[in-house]
């Protein structure tokens, strides 16, 4: 279950529109294991961090908001994310994500309403439990690339493309790890997987957005994408569905 300590309190819930209410019910009982194969070891000291998953109404409709990570960076370059980052020492996950995304797109804290945090999750290769904080963006203003040396483009995906069957397909890792896929940006030549396509489809799929698709089509990672220096995983990590990032 979510951490009751982080999330708003009754009398803080703020209006959401009808279209976003599922979600919201689910994450209000939605458990770790239903979101991620992978969850903190009970007997370790991993780091902590947060991210925005962020909902808003575009151009296009509804829509959520994910950035690509800056080419050169030496970790994940050109991975596609949700805003995010590790805690500062004293900060709760809402309040990291909030920062994160602020200095990565230049989105007001203020703008943000947050409306549950999901239970923490782990990323086995870099020890790292991650909270995925949900909120709704109703600011709807321009948004952009702020910090360059970290993000290379920011992208408001409609949520009517990421539940399209045509536009779904499984990502075939060389290790073997498979999961969810999707091309997103202007001209869909932008991959999304692993980590925050696990929770993409596993939110909406416990909302009860998600409609049938075919998972027999099979797509391999590009190389560019693989983090050649963890090529040897534990076998525990190159299982099925699990975090690839």
């Amino acid at each position: 279950m979510p951490d009751a300590a982080e999330q708003p309190a009754e009398s803080e819930l703020p209006e959401l529109p009808a279209w976003l209410e599922p979600v919201r019910s689910s994450a209000r009982v939605v458990r770790g294991e239903e979101l991620s194969r992978f969850l903190p070891p009970e007997d370790g000291t991993p780091r902590e961090g947060a991210v925005l998953v962020l909902f808003g109404e575009g151009p296009a409709g509804p829509d959520l908001l994910l950035t690509e990570r800056a080419h050169h960076l030496r970790a994940q370059p050109a991975q596609v994310s949700f805003p995010g980052g590790s805690l500062d020492p004293g900060e709760t996950a809402v309040e990291a994500a909030l920062r994160e995304t602020f200095e990565e797109t230049g989105i007001e804290p203020e703008g943000v309403d947050v409306f549950a945090v999901l239970p923490r999750l782990y990323l086995p290769p870099r020890n790292f439990a991650v909270a995925p904080v949900l909120g709704y963006w109703h600011d709807d203003n321009h948004v952009e690339v702020v910090n360059r040396g970290e993000v290379h483009a920011v992208f408001r995906v409609p949520v009517a493309e990421l539940l399209e069957p045509a536009n779904r397909f499984t990502v075939e890792h060389p290790l073997g790890w498979r999961g969810p896929g999707w091309m997103i940006g202007p001209d869909r030549d932008v991959l999304l997987w692993g980590f925050t396509a696990g929770i993409i489809d596993a939110l909406f799929t416990h909302a009860g957005w998600t409609r049938d698709w075919d998972r027999t089509v099979v797509r391999r990672l590009p190389d560019r994408l693989i983090d050649w220096d963890r090529r040897n995983p534990p076998a525990h990590r190159a299982r099925d569905h699990g975090p690839a990032r």
